[in-house]
């Protein structure tokens, strides 16, 4: 599936560990792809992208696209972040049920009106930083 990316001119304030296995994951949100494993035996989606199926157990795993909207379970507001953040605060995180079936927690890029509320409707969007891709949601 494909996200708008959405350009930032100044670098990630906590980058991701980038691993030989995650790589495909960056590269493609780099390049505004959302996509995690599937287990090929149980076909379950796992996010994060994982090596090993966490529910069958199964080393079968293939990279997919996945949903892009989804629905706010919950969300809250941070005024007082880890000193890494600290700049980038008051800022939101939410918890979006995908509509593929996956439960992630994410950074929430605020609406206009400055609020959120439970079962509002969310799109994943893609983060251009000068040294990486992040991923976040905004209103759909």
């Amino acid at each position: 599936m494909t996200l708008d990316i959405i350009e930032l001119a100044h670098a990630r304030a906590y980058p991701p560990r980038v691993s030989e296995f995650t790589q495909p994951f960056w590269q493609g949100l780099a390049e505004g792809r959302w996509q995690t494993t599937r287990c090929t035996q149980c076909s379950r989606f796992t996010f994060p992208p994982k090596p090993i199926c966490p529910h069958c157990w199964s080393k079968d795993m293939a990279w997919e696209a996945f949903a892009t909207e989804g629905e706010l379970y919950s969300w809250t507001r941070v005024h007082a972040p880890p000193a890494v953040f600290a700049g980038e605060a008051p800022y939101s995180l939410g918890i979006i049920d995908l509509d593929g079936g996956l439960r992630i927690a994410v950074r929430l890029l605020d609406p206009d009106s400055g609020t959120y509320a439970p079962g509002m409707r969310m799109r994943m969007v893609a983060l251009r930083y000068q040294d990486g891709p992040l991923f976040a949601a905004r209103p759909a």
